[in-house]
């Protein structure tokens, strides 16, 4: 049976990109997934955890992001140089935090268990306020 999180206290829960050279932790509480249609997450098949700054803490391999920044450069898409993966990245939406990628976390039965909504993306504008 899938894990399920409790809404208190945190779970810490550990996670990295394809070739592990960037390893984080990040402290989820009550997490939902939030599946954004936009270009990029498209492409990516990013799938949202926003987490505030502190709940993520970078483990090994902070030198080997990368940063990609695109159309109005608030988001910083970081990913790693080595296998191109994007474990976490600071948001547009929610620049004093981060938005982890739940398919970068070790735990696969947790995040099959998480509860997933749509975020239209293709018009931030629009719809931003309600992830806000």
């Amino acid at each position: 049976m899938p894990q399920k999180l409790s809404s208190s206290p945190a779970q810490m829960v550990a996670g990295g990109c394809h070739c592990r050279a960037v390893r984080f932790t990040v402290a989820l509480e009550a997490p939902e997934i939030i599946e954004c249609n936009c270009s990029i997450c498209t492409m990516k098949g990013f799938a949202h955890l926003i987490v505030s700054s502190s709940a993520l803490t970078i483990q090994q391999g902070g030198d080997a992001l990368s940063e990609y920044r695109f159309n109005t450069h608030t988001a910083r898409h970081t990913f790693c140089r080595f296998c191109g993966v994007q474990p976490f990245y600071v948001p547009r939406s929610h620049p004093d935090g981060y938005s982890v990628n739940a398919n970068c976390l070790d735990d696969r039965a947790l995040v099959e268990s998480m509860p997933r909504t749509t975020f239209d993306g293709r018009n931030w504008e629009a719809h931003i306020n309600e992830i806000r």
